[in-house]
């Protein structure tokens, strides 16, 4: 039963001209190995059920599996699966799985993706603060902005605790010859 140098065909594909080793979807590096439902999974703003769904519609869409390996697909292929991260309502998936609805500036329904996530989060904070909303204070003054309790977690720098006395060395002598008997004379 020894194993004679055997692969594993999922975890190392076959060398070939047309499979890639990294490939870039919306500003992410994925290793070509990955399977296309874990591919997007790694796009940001792009969880684990939306990852799903992109993957049944791409494979109904373009006609591959949803096992395929992200590196076997060629660069015509990926553009297309970025655009439809992009552009979701195109391709009939539902406005609830959407990571911005009813966005303030259009009112609308959208998906953002990619670095567009970061820069929407930061424009974001950056409105509550001018607004001085309480969101906005809590941001501008490292708080937490949620709720969660401040007491006692999400301490930064000194943490506060039980402090023991410290003793100095010189100071444990002492009284140890101060109890000691007095000389008799």
């Amino acid at each position: 039963m020894a194993k004679d140098n055997v692969q594993n065909p999922k975890s190392t594909p076959k060398e070939s001209e047309d499979f890639r080793g990294i490939v870039h979807i919306l500003g992410k590096d994925v290793k070509g190995n990955v399977t296309l439902s874990n591919a997007l999974r790694q796009v940001k703003g792009v969880g684990q059920n939306l990852s799903n769904v992109f993957a049944n519609v791409i494979s109904k869409e373009m006609k591959i599996s949803k096992d395929v390996q992200i590196g076997k697909l060629s660069e015509e292929q990926v553009e297309k699966i970025e655009e439809m991260i992009k552009n979701p309502g195109r391709y009939k998936i539902p406005s609830y799985l959407y990571n911005r609805r009813k966005d303030l500036e259009t009112g609308k329904d959208v998906h953002i993706a990619g670095p567009d996530v970061t820069f929407t989060t930061r424009n974001d904070v950056e409105r509550h603060k001018t607004l001085y909303t309480w969101r906005g204070y809590r941001h501008a003054y490292g708080q937490k902005v949620r709720g969660q309790g401040t007491r006692t977690s999400g301490r930064k720098g000194l943490t506060m605790g039980v402090i023991r006395s410290k003793v100095a060395p010189g100071a444990a002598a002492k009284p140890a010859e101060s109890k000691a008997a007095p000389a008799k004379k």
